[in-house]
C-alpha cells in the first residue's frame, strides 16, 4: 500500500525554523521529521512512498538524493500555496482504479498501530477512515474543591474529552470523487463524506503530537534525547 505525506505547505506558525527549510525538514534529534516518519511506516512493512512538495521541495530531494534507502520514494511537486485536498488531486494518475492507500501529514508523530489501522479501514469498506486522537493540552489542568482548594493538579495531560483529526489517513481511490481545486482536504470534502456515511474515524488513545511551534519541537526533542520518544 502506498503512502502519500503532504509536505508542501509553508510552515509559518514556526517560522523561525522555516524561514530556510520547510518544515518537514526540522530536524527532531539526528533526523528531519519527515524521516522519522518514513521510517515509522517502514517498521509495519510500508516501503512506498509519494512525497508531496511545494515550498522549498529542492531542501527534501536533496536530502535523500544519493542515500543509501530500504524504500521507494518519489517526489511530486504540488506546488506552493496550493490547498491539501488540490495536492492530493494533481496526483491521481498514481493510483489504480478501487486501490487503498495512506496518507499522512509530513509534521506530526505517534506511536498508532498501523497494521491495525489498515485491517480497521479494509473492514468497514468506506471510502475514507482518519485517526482520531486525544492531543496533550497546552497548560497544566486544575481541579478546584470547595470552590477555592485545589485537589489535583495535572502538568500538561492529554485531553480527557473530545477528539480532533490526528492524520493517518486511509483512503480509497473513490476519494477523487470528492476533491476539487482550491480545496482543503479537512473541509468540504470531510463534510460529504461524513454526509454519505463513508468517513470512519479509528481512535488511537497513544502518543500523538504535532510540530506547530517551537514549543512542540523542544518536547519531541526532549523525548528523542532521552530515549523516550514513542515512535522510536
Amino acid at each position: 500500500m502506498k503512502v502519500v505525506i503532504l509536505c508542501g505547505g509553508l510552515g509559518t506558525r514556526i517560522s523561525e525554523e522555516t524561514i530556510n527549510k520547510p518544515k518537514p525538514m526540522i530536524k527532531i534529534g539526528k533526523f528531519p521529521i519527515l524521516r522519522h516518519i518514513i521510517n515509522y511506516y517502514t517498521k509495519f512493512g510500508f516501503n512506498d512512498f509519494i512525497i508531496l512538495t511545494g515550498y522549498k521541495k529542492h531542501i527534501i530531494k536533496n536530502y535523500f538524493k544519493n542515500k543509501n534507502l530500504n524504500f521507494n520514494i518519489k517526489f511530486r511537486d504540488t506546488g506552493v500555496g496550493t490547498l491539501t485536498g488540490e495536492r492530493l488531486l494533481r496526483i491521481k494518475d498514481e493510483f489504480k482504479k478501487n486501490e487503498n492507500f495512506m496518507l499522512t501529514y509530513g509534521d506530526g508523530l505517534s506511536n498508532i498501530n498501523l497494521n491495525s489501522l489498515k485491517k480497521f479501514h479494509c473492514k468497514h469498506k468506506r471510502i475514507a477512515t482518519l485517526t482520531a486522537v486525544r492531543p496533550p493540552a497546552r497548560f497544566g489542568e486544575i481541579y478546584i474543591r470547595n470552590e477555592d482548594r485545589v485537589h489535583k493538579f495535572i502538568e500538561k495531560p492529554q485531553v480527557s474529552s473530545g477528539w480532533i483529526n490526528g492524520g493517518f489517513f486511509v483512503f480509497n481511490y473513490k476519494i477523487f470523487k470528492f476533491l476539487n481545486k482550491k480545496q482543503m482536504l479537512e473541509r468540504e470534502p470531510m463534510k460529504k463524506l461524513v454526509k454519505s456515511k463513508n468517513l470512519h474515524a479509528f481512535t488511537h488513545k497513544g502518543f500523538w503530537q504535532c510540530l506547530d511551534t517551537m514549543r512542540d519541537k523542544k518536547t519531541l526533542e526532549a523525548m528523542a534525547k532521552k530515549k523516550k520518544a514513542p515512535w522510536l
